[in-house]
């Protein structure tokens, strides 16, 4: 398969361009051209990145990202970047192949998960666990097992029961941890184009001080609130968030997991839940159907609000400007609702 992906590749790469071309933004070739996995990489890599980059999204708003398969022009879009921001985690497995084939002219490859502390992916009391707890990937008519290496290791975890689970993927959640991911974001613009560093290393600085205030937003909200716990109708992509305040959660699947329909048991644990603590929020996330928040908010007093996970963003934010602090400033007020 990898031999057949390499040869279509060729293949595409040899030909005018000129098809993919008409639906992309012309580019500016006198700027840096960093292409990002998802929104939040694309935005921190606008914000540090000003007038010298030309930031894309590889993965277009309002797209299901878990479920992404690139097509052959997506590829030839990747290749002609300068810079290259991933993640790095199982939802991506696409990444490797792409760089193999077609990585060699891109100046900076950096995978974010390598710059931030790992947490082990969740299953807590009421979460649907007939999931995969890990992910497989065929090759060749072999079965591999993939994880994010790092000196060697594959990112994953052995719980108590020797059952293996990757580990989070969500890393940005986290406003403090977004902190580190910027500096390796700057790093990379940095080392694609040093004639810069300055600027971009004022321009981080000053995002630094945003990504600061809104952790210090987020923490008088937690200080000032009547309650820690949060549930939401929903995947939970904010273990991160949750663990750096403090706070506990319940919700209807892990933050990677492809099922929509939780079975009555896990509805029956989460409307409880609510009702038990009268809690006045439950959550969804963005793109979501709100349908299980829906249901739940109908048997008990509570309110339905979108907390943004910010890992994509729908066509409408997009086109309005949206950001990472924008939707996270959102977080601020829906966290404000929740605990009070």
């Amino acid at each position: 398969m990898k031999r057949l992906f390499a040869l279509i590749l060729s293949l595409i790469l040899s030909l005018s361009l000129c098809a993919c071309s008409q639906d992309a933004q012309p580019q500016d070739e006198s700027k840096l051209q960093v292409m990002a996995s998802c929104f939040p990489y694309y935005d921190f890599a606008r914000a540090i990145g000003g007038e010298h980059v030309e930031p894309a999204l590889f993965i277009a708003a309002g797209r299901e990202v878990h479920s992404f398969e690139p097509t052959p022009l997506d590829v030839v879009r990747l290749s002609e970047c300068d810079v290259f921001l991933y993640n790095g985690g199982e939802s991506e497995l696409w990444v490797e192949e792409i760089l193999e084939s077609a990585g060699e002219n891109i100046a900076v490859t950096a995978a974010m998960m390598e710059h931030a502390p790992l947490l082990a992916e969740e299953f807590v009391e009421g979460m649907e666990t007939s999931v995969h707890h890990h992910h497989h990937h065929e090759v060749d008519g072999e079965e591999h097992h993939h994880g994010h290496e790092e000196d060697g290791e594959e990112h994953h975890h052995h719980d108590h029961e020797g059952e293996e689970l990757a580990y989070d993927e969500h890393v940005w959640t986290s406003p403090v941890v977004a902190q580190d991911l910027c500096r390796a974001i700057c790093e990379a613009l940095c080392t694609a184009d040093p004639t810069h560093r300055e600027d971009y290393e004022a321009n981080l600085t000053a995002y630094l001080a945003e990504l600061q205030a809104l952790d210090e937003a987020f923490r008088s909200v937690i200080a000032e609130g009547k309650r820690t716990t949060l549930v939401f109708g929903d995947r939970f992509p904010l273990q991160y968030f949750c663990a750096e305040y403090g706070l506990t959660y319940s919700a209807a699947f892990h933050g990677c997991a492809g099922d929509t329909e939780p079975s009555l048991g896990t509805m029956k644990y989460l409307i409880d839940k609510v009702a038990e603590e009268q809690l006045p929020v439950v959550y969804t996330i963005e793109l979501s159907s709100q349908k299980i928040a829906n249901a739940i908010a109908e048997t008990t007093d509570a309110k339905v609000l979108t907390f943004h996970s910010c890992q994509t963003v729908s066509r409408q934010d997009y086109d309005n400007g949206a950001t990472y602090l924008s939707l996270m400033w959102h977080n601020v007020e829906a966290l404000k609702e929740g605990l009070a």
